[in-house]
């Protein structure tokens, strides 16, 4: 609908929801929700039952809700789709990340002295970019040679850091543009390699096999994954090295932070991956740095650093933040000339058979990268899910303090829930009223 009667209808229904009888209630309900952009829809009830009778001891349901609807946060980690919930996704990212550095949450203290070093894997070059050098030109060459596309292969600009043409090629038809989504594609294949390859080599240089290396240290480790302006990922990793049982044993003499980076040295240069005759393998640019708690890198900065692009997706890039349909129009999409060329790339090879478990076609608007933005191993520190158990917790207490909830007794309450999806999102008009609400002094804490 044209803009103006889209205004227009947004007044009219945001009028209607501030004059409603349970519009109190509803700006409760949004307020807790702690400015969630998309909230999911529910429809249903909770039930205590007594154990040994039977008898109903309190009903919750949302009949006598706003709309009949219980709102709950979306909870996704983009901060392209809700920036709210996405904060809350860093927070627990960063207290996550920082417990295996610094201890907490079930980690000693004692982990602060085992090795840890924080590694980036890049990605290799596929093509000159338009890049920042500071105070210096992109790429200046006095005798720049001419590509067979007949485009002169110099820049001598000094980009703005909000350039649009940052991370595009100088000559986009001399860009392989297949090596680039393949090696999205590959990313999490060569990670895995890579630990592969790490465990080998820290039993070699222990001089042990790698079933005695177990019984001698753990590798732990965190990562997460960051889109580069010409749209291929690096790796931001956290390794560790830990005793047997993990963080709360200390790793044998022999194995220290110099003989660590030897191995990840050595690792990120031994391994690859083949699809479609291209043969994929970590850039050059391999920065290894130890975390300390007194130095240059500490806990704390590492950990906001991982947690800021958990959040992130490939939006630097300028796709989409949505799937993209293999009959879409490419050239009617709001995006640069460059990630369409990528996102072209994926739909192409996607419908070819030798690559068709890459699943290139459904994930063209990730620019072929289809792995998890962040893992960790399992013995790093706590988990994301039990960091959200002890906000949920945080929250039923709260509730019974403030005695809008009865307080039972665990082992003599039978608790039946019966939910059901309605939806997601607000109307033009509430949108407008709940951006208005959570920016009140008197916004929810949303726990």
């Amino acid at each position: 609908m044209p803009t103006s009667t889209a205004n227009a209808h947004a007044i009219r229904t945001a009028i209607t929801r501030l004059n409603h009888q349970d519009y109190t209630r509803w700006a409760t309900q949004t307020r807790k929700i702690g400015g969630c952009r998309q909230p999911i829809h529910l429809r249903g009830k909770v039930e205590h039952h007594d154990r040994a009778t039977g008898a109903l001891l309190h009903r919750y349901t949302t009949r006598t809700e706003p709309d009949g609807l219980l709102r709950v946060p979306c909870k996704t980690r983009r901060a392209s789709r809700c920036p709210s919930c996405a904060e809350t996704y860093r927070a627990d990212t960063y207290h996550l990340i920082r417990a295996g550095l610094a201890g907490g949450k079930g980690v000693p203290e004692t982990v602060t002295t085992h090795p840890t070093l924080f590694v980036t894997l890049t990605a290799p070059s596929f093509g000159p970019v338009h890049t920042r050098a500071g105070n210096r030109s992109c790429h200046p060459r006095r005798d720049a040679p001419i590509c067979p596309h007949g485009r002169t292969m110099s820049c001598i600009a000094k980009h703005h850091p909000d350039d649009p043409r940052l991370g595009e090629p100088l000559c986009p038809d001399c860009y392989d543009y297949t090596a680039s989504v393949l090696f999205n594609a590959l990313a999490p294949l060569l990670w895995k390699r890579f630990t592969d390859a790490l465990r080998w080599q820290l039993a070699k240089l222990g001089g042990l096999t790698l079933t005695e290396l177990r019984r001698h240290l753990v590798l732990s480790f965190a990562k997460v994954a960051e889109y580069q302006r010409r749209g291929v990922v690096h790796f931001h990793a956290i390794i560790r090295l830990d005793g047997r049982t993990g963080p709360t044993t200390t790793p044998p003499a022999w194995a220290t932070t110099d003989l660590l980076t030897a191995a990840v040295q050595h690792a990120a240069t031994a391994v690859t991956a083949t699809a479609h005759g291209h043969t994929l393998r970590w850039g050059t640019q391999l920065d290894i740095r130890p975390i300390t708690t007194n130095g240059d890198l500490t806990e704390q900065a590492v950990a906001g650093y991982v947690a800021k692009y958990a959040t992130k997706a490939a939006e630097c890039v300028g796709t989409l933040d949505r799937r993209i349909k293999p009959l879409e129009d490419l050239t009617a999409l709001p995006i640069r000339p460059h990630a369409r060329r990528l996102i072209a790339e994926c739909l192409r090879l996607g419908a070819l058979d030798d690559l068709t478990d890459l699943r290139l076609t459904a994930w063209a608007h990730m620019l072929g990268f289809r792995g998890h933005f962040s893992t960790r191993s399992r013995r790093y520190s706590t988990t994301l899910g039990q960091i959200r158990a002890d906000r949920a917790t945080h929250a039923r207490d709260q509730t019974i303090t403030t005695g809008r909830l009865p307080l039972f007794d665990e082992d003599t309450v039978l608790v039946v829930a019966e939910w059901q999806y309605t939806g997601r999102g607000y109307s033009l008009g509430d949108a407008l009223i709940a951006a208005a609400l959570n920016q009140s002094p008197t916004k929810g804490s949303g726990l």
